[in-house]
Parts: C-alpha cells; structure tokens; sequence
C-alpha cells in the first residue's frame, strides 16, 4: 500500500506543499501540461493552505459578513514544462495578509527525474469582497489564522 499524503498536503515552516500527479486529462495533444492548467494547480494549492490553517472558503460566504476571495493580478513565470505521469509539488508561502488583500508566491516543483527543479513560478494578489464586489478588510479572525504563516516576501513589497 502506498503511503499517500493527505488530501490538502501539508505545512512545513510556512510553506504549504501540495502533491499533484499530472493526468492525461491536464495535457495537451503533446502529453504536455496546458498551461491554464498550471493556474488551477496553483489555486488547489492556495486554497488548500487556507484550509489547513482553519480558513475556509464557505465559512467566509456564509458568514455574518460574507467575503470572498478575487484574484486581481497574477505574475507568472513557465520555467519548463511538466509531462504527463510526472509528479509535481505546488509550493505556496502567503507573504502579506492586511487591509484588503492577501498576497502569495507560489512555485511548482517537479519531482520525478533526477533533482527537483522549479518549473514554474507565481506571486498572486488577491482581493477580498463583499457579495456586491466591493472590497472589504480581510476579516480579523482570518488575519489571526494566517499572522503565524505569513512570511516576508522574497522579493520584496510589491
């Protein structure tokens, strides 16, 4: 029997990792991975990060004073491609967590071959809104759940 990990992987440090194998139905025609399908790995990866700090997003939605999360700019990095059958490890790290945003640097890993090696690479800002789409502070208890977490952006305030 294999030793899977848990569902929404783990935190190490600060740094939430989360296995993904890639499937046919990620590829292109080539056997290569979609490149819009980096961004839904990228999200199971965030949103998971949360959920393993108690942040979830239907607790948010349905709370007293509903917020959601919107994403407002992405800046994205493909490294190298990711093949069909290859293990992958989304890495996401949350490096600002205030007013009406929060904001996260994410890396791909692969893991199958010989060395891991970065094959893509993300920094995410997202807002936080109401139902009406206007923006709302990020509400307190969210804020304490991630204070441990956050860490100071490798690349600075941006």
């Amino acid at each position: 029997m294999s030793n899977w990990p848990d569902l929404a992987g783990r935190i190490e440090g600060q740094v939430h990792k989360l296995p993904i194998r890639v499937y046919y139905e990620d590829t292109d025609f080539s056997g290569i991975v979609y490149h819009a399908n980096y961004l839904k790995f990228a999200e199971r990866g965030r949103s998971d990060f949360l959920r393993l700090a108690g942040v979830h997003h239907t607790d948010l939605f349905e709370g007293e004073d509903p917020v959601a999360f919107a994403i407002h700019r992405m800046e994205i990095d493909f490294l190298k491609p990711a093949r069909i059958d290859e293990r992958l490890e989304v890495h996401t790290r949350y490096v600002r967590a205030s007013g009406a945003r929060i904001e996260a640097e994410q890396e791909i890993w692969r893991l199958s071959g010989d060395a891991p090696d970065v094959i893509w690479r993300a920094r995410v800002l997202a807002a936080v809104l109401d139902v009406g789409g206007r923006p709302r502070r990020l509400p307190a208890a969210v804020r304490e759940a991630l204070a441990p977490l956050v860490v100071a952006s490798a690349a600075g305030p941006g």
